[in-house]
C-alpha cells in the first residue's frame, strides 16, 4: 500500500492505475489498482513465490552480479544479448488470463535453499542456461543472451498486466512504484507499448519511496487532506552554502578559484574535455543524480564513457551514461516526446544523432534520458545551455557523483575525498573551483 500511494498521491493524475511490482511485501509481490481523488482501491495481487524481483535478482546473482543492487547492472548488459534464452524464460513465467503469472518452480530454490553453491537455481536451470558464472570470470556472449532474455520476459510480463488493467479499468494514466519500477528499459516499453496514454515513476520507486507513501497516505488518505503536491523534482536533501562550502576548503587547505558565473566555466572546462564533480544546491531524493550531486563529462566525444568508467567509476566497461538534455531540446535528439526528470526512461537515439552524442548512445543505440527544466534546476540547465552554445550540442554525461559501491557524495567534504580519491579533473562547489594539477592528471 505504501508503494502504491507513493507513486499515485504525488503523480499529476486525479485517477490512475497503480502497480507495484518488486520482490515482495506483506507476502504479495505485485499489487495493482486504482487510485481516485485520495483514495486507493486495491484490487489485485501476486503472492510470493511468483515474483519478478526475485527472479531478476536471481538471474543477476547467476550471472555473476551477487551484491544486492546490481540488477541495473544486467539492464545494461542486456542491451549487447540477443534473446536466445526467451524460450526457456517463456517456460519459467507462464503469462495467465486474469493478467496475472506464474513461476515454475522447477527453475527456483529462492524459497528454500538461497544459502547453497546454486544459489537461488536449481539443477534444471542449470541444466537449461548453463552453470553460474563466477564474479570476475569474463562475460561471454551467452551471458549477454541471457541477460537480454531476462529484460525481454520481464518486459513482456509486466506489458500483460498493464494490458489486462486498461481493458479492465479504461483508465488512461499508469502509475508504477516497486524496485522493478526503476527498470528504465521496462518503464519505457509500458509507455511505448501499452495501451494507457501517460505513465508516471516517482524517482524513489525502491522501498525508500515507501517513506514518502506512508506520509502522503496519512495526509491525503486517512486525515482527508486536499491532494496539493505533485513530485516534479527530485531535489529535496541537505544543501550547504558558499560560506560552508569555503570553510571546508579552508580546512582542507585547498587552493581554489571563485567564479560568478559557474555554470558557464563549468560548460568550458567540459568542452576542454575535463571531467567534474558537479556539488551544488539541494542532494537528490533517490538513487539518480540529477544534476546536483553529478560527475559532468562531454557527451560527444566518443572515449569519454571508457575514461569516465575506468579512470572515475571505477566499474564494468559495458556499463552505459545518461544524457540529460534541455528539456526543449530532446525531441531534436531523441524518440522521446514526454518529459523524464527522473532519468528513469530509456528512448531511442534518433539515429543520425547517435555519432553526435557517442558518450551516451549504448551499443543498442538507446539511452537513458534526463530532461532538465529549467523552472526546477536552473543552474544546471545553464551549465548544458552554455554546454550547447559552445559546442553546438545541449547535452552532457551525467552519473553519480560517487566510486561504484558507495553511496552519492552528499556533503563537501565527501565531495572532496571522492574528487581526490578518483580520476576526476575539477571539482567544483558552490561557486568554487578546485583543480588538480597537470601533473596529477
Amino acid at each position: 500500500l505504501a508503494h502504491l500511494a507513493s507513486a499515485y498521491l504525488v503523480s499529476p493524475y486525479k485517477e490512475a492505475v497503480v502497480v507495484s511490482v518488486d520482490g515482495f511485501g506483506d507476502f504479495a509481490s505485485v499489487a495493482c489498482g486504482v487510485g481516485c481523488d485520495a483514495n486507493i482501491r486495491i484490487d489485485d495481487k501476486v503472492y510470493f513465490p511468483h515474483s519478478l524481483g526475485i527472479f531478476y535478482q536471481a538471474l543477476t546473482q547467476y550471472l555473476g552480479l551477487p551484491s544486492y543492487g546490481d540488477e541495473y547492472k544486467v539492464m545494461g548488459l542486456a542491451s549487447y544479448g540477443k534473446p536466445t534464452y526467451l524460450d526457456v524464460f517463456q517456460d519459467m513465467i507462464t503469462l495467465l488470463p486474469d493478467g496475472g503469472y506464474r513461476m515454475n518452480s522447477d527453475y527456483f530454490t529462492y524459497w528454500a535453499s538461497a544459502g547453497s553453491k546454486e544459489g537461488f537455481m536449481s539443477k534444471k536451470f542449470i541444466d537449461a542456461c548453463g552453470p553460474i558464472r563466477i564474479k570476475d570470470q569474463e562475460i561471454e556472449e551467452k551471458h549477454m543472451d541471457i541477460a537480454a532474455s531476462l529484460q525481454k520476459i520481464l518486459e513482456d510480463t509486466t506489458l500483460h498486466i498493464a494490458d489486462y488493467l486498461y481493458k479492465k479499468t479504461e483508465v488512461k494514466n499508469l502509475c508504477i512504484a516497486g524496485g522493478v519500477g526503476l527498470n528504465c528499459s521496462m518503464n519505457y516499453r509500458l509507455l511505448k507499448d501499452s495501451p494507457f496514454e501517460s505513465v508516471f515513476v516517482q524517482p524513489s520507486a525502491h522501498d525508500a519511496g515507501t517513506s514518502l507513501g506512508a506520509a502522503y497516505y496519512i495526509y491525503n488518505t486517512i486525515l482527508r487532506n486536499n491532494r496539493n503536491f505533485v513530485i516534479k523534482h527530485a531535489y529535496w536533501g541537505p544543501e550547504y552554502s558558499n560560506e560552508e562550502i569555503k570553510a571546508e576548503l579552508d580546512l582542507d587547505k585547498l587552493k581554489y578559484t571563485h567564479h560568478e558565473d559557474i555554470a558557464k566555466k563549468c560548460a568550458e572546462l567540459i568542452n576542454d574535455g575535463k571531467i567534474i564533480g558537479w556539488f551544488q544546491g539541494r542532494a537528490e531524493w533517490g538513487p539518480r543524480a540529477l544534476g546536483n550531486r553529478s560527475i559532468l563529462a562531454n557527451a560527444t566525444r566518443d572515449d569519454m564513457q571508457d575514461i569516465v568508467n575506468k579512470y572515475v567509476k571505477h566499474r564494468e566497461d559495458f556499463r552505459p551514461f545518461a544524457p540529460a538534455v534541455l528539456k526543449e531540446s530532446s525531441g531534436d535528439f531523441f524518440d522521446f516526446d514526454h518529459e523524464s526528470p527522473f532519468m528513469l526512461f530509456i528512448c531511442d537515439v534518433k539515429p543520425e544523432k547517435r555519432k553526435l552524442i557517442p558518450a551516451v548512445t549504448h551499443t543498442d543505440g538507446t539511452a537513458r534520458v534526463q530532461t532538465v527544466d529549467s523552472q526546477y534546476n536552473k543552474l544546471f540547465y545553464d551549465v548544458i545551455k552554455n554546454f550547447g552554445e559552445i559546442s553546438g550540442i545541449p547535452i552532457v554525461l551525467n552519473t553519480s557523483f560517487n566510486v561504484a559501491g558507495e553511496p552519492v557524495v552528499t556533503t563537501p567534504k565527501e565531495a572532496i575525498r571522492c574528487f581526490f580519491s578518483t580520476g576526476i579533473d575539477c571539482l567544483i562547489m558552490g561557486n568554487y573551483l578546485i583543480e588538480k594539477d597537470d601533473s596529477i592528471t
